[in-house]
């Protein structure tokens, strides 16, 4: 268990040392997600152990949104006078995403189909 999370914590570990010596603009647990990810798609699967301790912390995952939380009570009012920017960011990345999402759902659908059992418009 402890290994695992050592696993998990020096990926994020390098993916912020990655982002401070490029200086590239993605945060640095993005990027080591990615690392994480490559290297489970070279490895073919995350072991035994992994799955356990990616598991328990997504069952404690709210306790991380508390300090997010805590910072829009902070800027209450720094919010109020940008609602009208925030609402529009956040309708148009929300409009983006699922087009995007759509679109690649389409792409993989026709990538994957093989025309095997599948009835179009029916």
């Amino acid at each position: 268990m402890i290994g695992a999370l050592a696993t998990l914590l020096l990926f994020q570990l390098a993916g912020e040392t990655i982002v401070r010596l490029t200086g590239a603009p993605v945060p640095g647990p993005v990027v080591g997600m990615a690392l994480l990810v490559a290297a489970l798609a070279v490895r073919r699967g995350p072991g035994e152990i992994l799955p356990g301790v990616a598991n328990g912390l997504l069952q404690h995952l709210a306790l991380l949104f508390v300090p997010a939380g805590t910072g829009v009570m902070v800027h209450a009012a720094r919010l109020g006078e940008e609602a009208v920017a925030v609402i529009v960011a956040l309708v148009v990345s929300t409009a983006l995403t699922i087009a995007v999402a759509a679109s690649v759902f389409v792409l993989v659908a026709r990538a994957t189909d093989r025309g095997e059992g599948t009835e179009r418009g029916a």
